[in-house]
């Protein structure tokens, strides 16, 4: 009998592992599912490190304006993520809600494209540019920010800090830029780069005294998964 009990009890251990593998590896063959607005700079960067990493994934357009359109104020999207903001990324059996987090798990999972530089110090300089970009100026010119402030102050707000960050920004990038944000293969500053300069222009900040910002942004332009990425290319892009 105490035979037969060892048996039976390894054969359930060997069971729930092989159960586990094959729940694992169901999970990582699942198409990724993005929730994004088209217009979100946040969204605009997971979709271009998705396109560098040439992940396929099935989009799923969700408004951060309150209209008729499947939007981010609903029970059900709370669920997915509680702040009710873009981008969600739902990926190999989890949901992330964070782009710079959602970058850096899909460089730590997806290693054949990779968006981080190999050496510390490159490292350092990539993720030194996407905090500037992504704690000291996006945040600042929100849309909820320029919605809380009132549409008298909102576009001097956002231009002012703007300015500010593109300031400091622009002095970073002239000591660590290639061809893109650091050095001459794209990475995760560079990601981050395109939707900024975006927002610059639809707020109106000048951008002449930023010729690296510029040179840098032009650059990128031109790669094929920034311009399939681009807001104009989303299918909840306003049409009129």
């Amino acid at each position: 009998m105490s035979f037969l009990k060892h048996l039976n009890s390894r054969l359930r251990f060997f069971a729930q592992i092989g159960k586990r593998m094959f729940s694992s590896s169901h999970c990582k063959n699942e198409k990724p599912i993005l929730y994004s607005y088209c217009l979100s700079s946040c969204s605009w960067r997971v979709r271009i490190a998705l396109g560098l990493k040439n992940i396929s994934y099935d989009l799923k357009p969700t408004s951060l304006l309150k209209t008729d359109a499947v939007h981010s104020y609903t029970p059900e999207y709370r669920e997915l993520n509680p702040m009710q903001q873009v981008p969600v990324l739902q990926i190999d059996g989890q949901t992330l809600c964070d782009s710079v987090a959602i970058m850096h798990y899909l460089e730590e999972t997806r290693k054949d494209t990779l968006i981080l530089p190999q050496n510390p110090q490159g490292r350092a300089k990539v993720r030194e540019i996407v905090e500037i970009i992504c704690s000291g100026i996006q945040p600042l010119q929100n849309r909820l920010v320029l919605a809380h402030l009132g549409k008298e102050k909102s576009i001097e707000w956002a231009q002012h800090w703007i300015t500010r960050g593109f300031i400091g920004l622009e002095t970073v990038l002239s000591s660590s830029s290639g061809r893109y944000c650091v050095g001459d293969e794209i990475s995760m500053a560079d990601c981050c780069l395109v939707p900024q300069v975006f927002n610059a222009r639809r707020y109106h900040v000048n951008l002449d005294p930023y010729p690296t910002i510029l040179r840098i942004n032009a650059n990128l332009e031109s790669e094929q998964v920034v311009i399939d990425s681009h807001p104009r290319k989303q299918p909840d892009y306003p049409k009129k």
